[in-house]
């Protein structure tokens, strides 16, 4: 067995933590992406969409962008990141923040887009807004997706090592000092 084996290994206290950590901005970020919906029921935009609430979209998409990037940032102060495991998982995490940072911005546009619909009198630049809104917000929506399946990855990843270190530990488990052989009468004869 090699002998960096123990130091390659995330202690499983430290490995569930983050997974916990994981599990609960995933799934913030997978439940954005399924709530935050811009068409109605009839899969048509509003006719007057709500500047606020596509604000809101925004401003809560920023905040979980902030909640992976914490965790990303995290992460990579410890000394896990540089195990073989954690540089698959810190990888996972960059991408994450990275498409995550991505969302903010498309439900601002979308809530651009929103403000100006009723200004606008051309129908021909009404089609432009509303078809702008419809792909702004599902990209948005996109994003948050991808940065959950990401998040899923590096979760899936810390599970698998868990998984390892299970298998291998009655392995790596050091005996003790051997015993000294029995004395007196069975034992050693002299």
């Amino acid at each position: 067995m090699n002998p960096d084996f123990p130091r390659d290994l995330i202690p499983r206290d430290d490995a569930l933590h983050l997974i916990h950590a994981l599990h609960a901005v995933k799934d913030k970020l997978h439940d954005a992406a399924q709530r935050w919906e811009l068409l109605d029921e009839n899969g048509q935009v509003p006719a007057g969409p709500s500047y606020t609430a596509l604000l809101q979209h925004a401003t809560d998409a920023q905040d979980l962008s902030q909640d992976v990037l914490r965790l990303a940032a995290d992460f990579a102060r410890s000394p896990h990141h540089t195990t073989r495991t954690g540089r698959t998982v810190l990888k996972h995490l960059a991408s994450a923040a990275t498409i995550s940072s991505h969302a903010a911005p498309h439900f601002t546009e979308t809530a651009e887009n929103a403000l100006a619909l009723p200004r606008t009198a051309n129908p021909s630049d009404r089609h432009y807004l509303t078809n702008r809104m419809v792909i702004d917000h599902a990209s948005a929506r996109a994003f948050l997706r991808r940065a959950s399946e990401s998040l899923r990855d590096a979760a899936e990843e810390l599970d698998d090592h868990l998984g390892i270190q299970r298998f291998l530990a009655p392995l790596t488990r050091r005996e003790g000092p051997p015993q000294p052989p029995p004395s007196g009468p069975g034992g050693l004869h002299r």
